[in-house]
């Protein structure tokens, strides 16, 4: 024994270093993971944020240099004259020199750090540009622009035009001061492009701030528009925060095209994505799509239009994901893996995206998974033979758990094959070897015999003895073998459970949902009138048969959950959840102390519910959002659920159960069964009617059309100790 003892020890410490090793790699793969998430979200809200704060101040300045009194009513008299403008041309050209020299506009506007300004009137005309004053005036908007003007004419608001290439005619250079400021960054125009100018044309970056110019009676009569340098703003608060050495954010349009400038332009050029001249750039010009492979490491691409590409992940998915989080690698428009988070700003119409590089991302994690790879390969003998040990251990497990037992008897009972399985134990059909009379045999094994568990086990034994009732599951035997196994016999059944009826022959007749409630609620009568609770009444439950010349036969099955009403159990479950979520009644959602027999009639009514409409009456992700609206939403009435007429009464019955308040439903189960049976609807369901149902259920069974009649596995049962959790 003692050789043997020191044989196991260094198996069972190189499983124990086998098992930290794999618990270190999965927490150092989630903090790592949660890490880059935080850190590229850090870096995309700061820019987003950074942004919105530049774009609103934008605004705020533009709407003051327009609200500003001189200009306010110069700007007013010169729209307001525009209309007789051919008839005072001297006066007009003196009123633009007011605007522009009087008031030192374009020196102002430099101060402020703007290129040019314009003064644009409702009908999207160029009435002064204080770069050229008089070679614009007259000059229509582009085309590009005038939907954003025509938003600030309808709104009476602020607003900003994004960065974009339009085609703009060549015209000559501007003399004087104005004309050398603007001759130094020669793509930006000073003015809004013209739509319609028969001159030769070129490519020029637009970016605008616009506010509007209104009279004394709020009428808005035109808009100040100021010409921004993308680059120096735009562009350059995206690049102030990054993530790592090769992270970058940047603002991408919904056709894919990027607005801001790249901070890999150099590389850009190399690889052909864009021209490579001096002062070629990647805003409004580079294409965010997936050229196929990893373009830095000389993947060629196809000679597909770059356009034509599909879109990489994020720019693809942005519209539709206003605010994501990809850590599964996807390729860049260079088509280098990276991860990467972005936001869409539907009111600019534009998206923010930050990513990096996946081979920096993920660094540590190679590093640590090269030193696990070196540990497991030095444990590998202990591993090997720790999951030897593991593997006999689960086969003797699963010799006592599951129909492994051919040849062996559980006391007077031999197993013949497994038919459910909960979390409270496993189901067997068995046979008895002295009354020579099939059984369902609940076994709780070794493995689930906590001490909890088995006092739960027993008292579902000892109550449900109590209850004779035919429409409730009989118990006959209740025992433990020697291989420490409990277990109790109850009747064999025959048929399928009411969540298997629903889910292999839909929504069912309300003459059958009526003869199916009121059977529960005979079962139901008996138990409260013992004052037992049933508390986790559900289709999965409810098991139907074919029985003793009675067809359509409920029984009421596992009452596992029940408790005694007034019993010293209320003190220990006060403050706990407990049965299955889209079946508890709100009072017991805040207290399973308060249940009583009224729990049980609303869980009836949302069985009836499901019978009805093949649907529960709330649904949701998460037992948390089920017993939310359960507690503060009114249920839709079955005919509202799925658009068909129901008889009054029994949709009436069925809704009184459903109230959040207990003493709005019925009091008793014999109260129900009156609202039920005054259903001209109750007498539908004839006997010849059931007979040719389960006549018709066995032939399908036969043809193997229907799976066989097994317990099913419905939503699970819960019991939570709130206050535990919430600590």
């Amino acid at each position: 024994m003692r050789a043997k003892f020191y044989w196991l020890a260094p198996l069972l410490a190189a499983a124990l270093v086998a098992f930290v090793g794999w618990w270190a790699d999965r927490q150092i793969r989630q903090v790592l993971a949660q890490e880059l998430a935080d850190d590229l979200q850090a870096t995309r809200n700061a820019d987003v944020t950074a942004l919105e704060v530049w774009m609103a101040n934008q605004k705020k300045l533009a709407a003051m240099l327009a609200e500003e009194p001189r200009l306010h009513n110069l700007a007013l008299e010169l729209f307001g004259r525009w209309i007789e403008r051919d008839a005072d041309r001297a006066g007009m050209v003196r009123l633009a020199g007011q605007i522009v020299t009087g008031d030192r506009l374009q020196v102002r506007l430099t101060d402020l750090g703007y290129r040019v300004a314009q003064f644009v009137n409702t009908n999207f005309e160029v009435v002064l540009d204080s770069g050229r004053p008089r070679s614009r005036a007259g000059q229509e908007v582009a085309d590009e622009l005038q939907p954003r003007f025509a938003e600030l004419f309808a709104s009476g608001q602020p607003v900003l035009i994004t960065p974009f290439k339009i085609q703009a005619p060549d015209v000559p250079r501007p003399s004087g001061f104005v004309g050398r400021r603007l001759d130094r960054v020669k793509r930006f125009a000073p003015a809004s492009p013209l739509a319609n100018a028969a001159q030769p044309r070129h490519e020029v970056t637009v970016m605008q701030v616009a506010a509007p110019i209104k009279d004394t009676n709020g009428v808005t009569r035109g808009a100040l528009a100021l010409i921004i340098d993308p680059d120096a703003e735009f562009s350059r608060i995206l690049s102030v925060a990054r993530s790592g050495e090769t992270g970058e954010t940047f603002a991408f349009g919904p056709d894919g095209v990027m607005i801001s400038k790249s901070r890999f332009d150099d590389q850009l050029k190399k690889l052909g994505l864009i021209e490579n001249q001096p002062d070629a750039t990647s805003a409004l010009t580079l294409h965010l799509t997936d050229p196929g492979g990893d373009l830095t490491r000389g993947f060629k691409p196809s000679e597909t239009n770059a356009a034509d590409r599909p879109l990489i992940e994020m720019v693809r998915s942005a519209p539709n994901s206003p605010g994501s989080i990809e850590l599964k690698p996807f390729r860049d428009y260079r088509g280098v893996p990276v991860i990467a988070a972005w936001s869409w700003l539907p009111h600019y119409g534009f998206g923010v995206g930050t990513k990096i590089d996946a081979h920096e991302a993920f660094h540590t994690l190679r590093v640590v998974h090269r030193v696990f790879i070196v540990l497991f390969l030095l444990l590998v003998l202990a591993s090997i033979a720790f999951l030897l040990f593991s593997y006999r251990r689960e086969v003797w497990q699963r010799r006592l758990s599951e129909a492994e037992l051919k040849a062996r008897q559980l006391g007077q009972y031999k197993l013949i094959e497994k038919i459910g399985e909960g979390a409270m134990g496993v189901v067997y059909k068995a046979h008895h070897a002295l009354l020579r009379r099939e059984t369902a045999l609940k076994l709780l094994t070794p493995d689930r015999a906590s001490a909890d568990a088995v006092l739960r086990f027993e008292r579902e034994v000892r109550l449900t003895c109590q209850l004779a009732h035919p429409n409730t599951i009989q118990i006959y035997d209740y025992g433990r073998t020697p291989e420490g196994i409990f277990y109790f016999a109850m009747e064999y059944l025959d048929g399928l459970d009411l969540g298997s009826l629903v889910s292999h022959y839909g929504p069912q007749t309300e003459g059958r949902v009526i003869n199916l409630l009121i059977q529960i609620c005979e079962a139901l009568a008996e138990a409260h009138a013992l004052g037992l609770v049933h508390r986790d009444i559900k289709p999965a439950n409810v098991f139907l048969c074919d029985r003793g010349g009675v067809p359509d036969l409920v029984k009421v099955l596992d009452f596992g959950l029940v408790r005694t009403v007034g019993s010293e159990e209320d003190a220990s479950e006060s403050g706990r959840l407990i049965g299955t979520p889209a079946f508890i009644a709100p009072e017991a959602v805040e207290d399973a102390a308060l249940s009583d027999g009224r729990s049980d009639l609303y869980s009836l009514g949302v069985v009836g519910y499901y019978l009805l409409t093949g649907k529960y009456v709330f649904e949701g992700e998460s037992a948390a959002e089920i017993c939310r609206k359960s507690l503060v939403e009114d249920p839709v009435p079955p005919s509202v659920r799925i658009g068909r007429v129901f008889c009054p009464h029994i949709e009436g019955a069925i809704m009184r159960c459903l109230e959040r308040d207990p003493a709005t439903r019925p009091q008793t189960a014999h109260e129900l069964i009156g609202l039920l049976s005054a259903s001209p609807r109750a007498a539908d369901w004839t006997i010849d009617q059931r007979v040719a149902w389960w006549a018709a259920h066995r032939q399908s069974l036969a043809q193997s059309q229907v799976p066989p009649a097994h317990v099913t596995e419905g939503p699970p049962s819960l019991d939570i100790a709130i206050a535990d959790r919430v600590a």
